[in-house]
């Protein structure tokens, strides 16, 4: 069972239909009890950095994260869900994320010709053999929407970047920790590859 995590943040629905075309169940859900019996865990997402913050609070959900990431079970962030496992975010200053990972979250940079958000199609430059990608060639097109960006500290755990004004980690790996800045419910055939391919991860701590 996946758990969906419910923080009033949209994107939800999306995601739970990937889901169960590719035969996995699921459950949108904030319930302490349901997560805790899920064998993995996604956080999806748009909106602001600092009212979701705000919302994982107000839910308890950032203590639920913790501990299912203590626990080793498998968590992937999207796109928003990306951005709050990290430090903090220039959308927010002074709001602090989840800690989860280090890195920082910053403003697409203005350029001439250059449209933010950042909507569209974008191919990914492949590294560290991520095994989100497991089965995917390099140069795969996702679909992004987002203003801001990660700027990971550790490049080891980046593994797929996209250029757009600047040089964007598009997806990192940590450990049971996976986060796409794209959104893999809405990429295709290689978005959905990328969600089976989480959903066979192993949890635990080895």
């Amino acid at each position: 069972m996946i758990a969906i995590l419910d923080y009033d943040a949209g994107n939800l629905k999306s995601v739970e239909k990937a889901l169960g075309f590719l035969g996995e169940e699921s459950i949108i859900t904030r319930d302490r009890r349901e997560v805790a019996k899920a064998d993995k865990l996604i956080l999806p997402g748009v909106g602001s950095f600092g009212a979701a913050m705000q919302q994982l609070r107000n839910y308890e959900i950032d203590k639920m994260l913790q501990q299912a990431v203590a626990e080793g079970k498998p968590l992937l962030g999207i796109c928003l869900g990306l951005q709050l496992l990290f430090e903090d975010s220039e959308e927010s200053p002074g709001v602090e994320g989840l800690h989860l990972l280090k890195g920082h979250i910053l403003k697409i940079p203005d350029q001439e010709g250059l449209k933010i958000p950042h909507i569209g199609w974008n191919s990914l430059q492949l590294s560290n053999r991520g095994r989100l990608f497991e089965g995917l060639p390099e140069d795969t097109y996702v679909y992004f929407v987002h203003s801001y960006y990660l700027k990971a500290e550790d490049e080891a755990i980046v593994k797929a970047s996209v250029e757009y004004g600047t040089h964007i980690h598009a997806s990192v790996e940590s450990g049971n920790l996976f986060a796409c800045q794209f959104h893999p419910e809405k990429s295709g055939a290689a978005g959905l590859r990328m969600l089976s391919n989480f959903a066979k991860i192993q949890g635990g701590m080895d």
